[in-house]
């Protein structure tokens, strides 16, 4: 993105990432995010990202671009959608909001982003996504 955007802002937080990115998207096809998301893997930034198993599979999703590129992705088995929105940056930082991550949330949506580094406010959202990591293992899959 050019100039000072919401997008750029976005981004720009994204790669402050230095250890970890723990990511919990319900809807993830904005190509500008994926590229952010992979250099942060490439660096050796540990990414992880949670998703919902009906909306990953969509046309223009990069669910699956982010897999090829060697991040974690887990997703959802059951009934109901993974609905969640938000990223946590090196344990430290929660961005979330109403935002998908899609080109069509950004460029024409209205939507809400607020970002902590408050530790009280980011630690529920840590656990929450732990929580979500464990119970999509696929090792605990039934089918």
């Amino acid at each position: 993105p050019r100039g000072d955007t919401s997008l750029s802002r976005l981004v720009r937080l994204l790669l402050s990432a230095r250890r970890s990115l723990d990511l919990c998207i319900f809807s993830f096809s904005c190509p500008q995010l994926a590229r952010a998301v992979q250099l942060l893997h490439r660096r050796g930034v540990r990414v992880r990202l949670v998703t919902d198993a009906q909306f990953m599979g969509l046309h223009g999703s990069q669910i699956g671009r982010l897999r090829h590129a060697g991040i974690q992705v887990r997703h959802d088995q059951h009934s109901g959608y993974m609905h969640h929105k938000f990223a946590i940056v090196d344990q430290r930082m929660l961005i979330t909001g109403s935002l998908n991550w899609t080109t069509q949330a950004i460029q024409s949506n209205r939507e809400n982003v607020l970002v902590v580094d408050d530790a009280e406010c980011v630690k529920p959202f840590l656990e929450e996504f732990e929580k979500i990591w464990e119970e999509y293992n696929p090792a605990n899959y039934s089918f």
